[in-house]
Parts: structure tokens; sequence; C-alpha cells
């Protein structure tokens, strides 16, 4: 497997024209690499929620958010939308993935993504070593399986402020 490479960002979100490669350099404090979270919404509110291949090295068969690492030379859009597609074959496009929101965590900047969709279970194109399944859930069985550990737990933050913006971008609650 390819080692990935991350550009070094400053806490504004620029490119200090350093690189490291994944997993084999600790960020200083002030440095950081761009990470991206899709949110995927159906017109009707329910949220498609993927479980983690059991073979992955970082949170092995734990429901989470899509996503993952922008590579070296990737904007915020290109890796959300090339991570979308990847796990999950949902194509998407500059009108219909939209960043709701970015938080600045440990030595990440984290953007958030929200597409609308109302692609069935079956046309998804899961990508084995990343994605074991994938599922349409309800506002009250997501926040039944944060309470219970079954969603990896990104912290209370993230989830209020990552649902405040959907619901922000939406107009509705969620």
């Amino acid at each position: 497997m390819k080692t990935e490479i991350w550009d070094v960002l400053d806490g504004e979100g620029n490119p200090t024209g350093k690189t490291v490669a994944r997993g084999r350099y600790f960020l200083k404090p002030g440095e950081y690499h761009l990470v991206v979270h899709i949110w995927i919404i159906s017109t009707g509110g329910r949220f498609l929620l993927q479980r983690r291949s059991d073979r992955k090295k970082l949170m092995p068969g734990e429901w989470a958010a899509t996503g993952g690492a922008a590579i070296s030379g990737e904007s915020s859009f290109t890796a959300a939308n090339r991570e979308l597609f990847e796990e999950l074959g949902i194509a998407s496009n500059e009108q219909t993935l939209k960043k709701i929101l970015r938080l600045k965590r440990r030595n990440s900047l984290l953007d958030i993504w929200l597409i609308t969709s109302d692609v069935s279970e079956s046309e998804l194109t899961l990508q084995e070593s990343e994605v074991a399944e994938a599922r349409w859930v309800t506002r009250d069985e997501l926040d039944d399986m944060i309470k219970k550990g079954h969603f990896h737990n990104y912290g209370k933050d993230y989830f209020k402020c990552v649902l405040e913006a959907i619901e922000a971008d939406r107009g509705v609650t969620v």
C-alpha cells in the first residue's frame, strides 16, 4: 500500500510548504493536516452511515462519518469528493457537495461537508478495504448509536456543531 503524503498547514489552513508521510511524523504544535468528513442526508432527513472495515488500523469496525485525510495537493473539496466516491460510490460536484463547517482539532483542520442524496443502500459501491457496510438511520437512531457507543466518539462538541450546521443549512431540525 502506498504511503499517503499530507501537506502541513498552519492554524489558518495555509500551506507551510512542508509535507509529511502519514504515520511517520508527529505534527508539532501549530502544525495541522486537512481532514474531511462527509455527512450524507436524505431528503426525508435520514443519515447514511458507514461501518469501517474490521481490517482498518484506526477505528476498526466502528460506525463513523464518511471521510479521511486530504493527500498532498488536494483541496478540501477534492478530498471530500474523492472520499465520498471511493468509499461509497456516490458521485458529487460543486453544486451537490457543500462545506458547512471547519473545526480545529488537535493536529487537524476538519472540514465538514454535506450532501443530500436518496441513493439506496443496494446502489452503493463499498470500498471493501475501507467500508464493511452502510445503512440509513433516523436522527433518533443516530442519537441512540452515539449514546450507546456504537458510533465513533468524535466528542460531544463535534456532534453539537455538526448537527447544528446541518440544521442551519437545511433550515429544518434533523
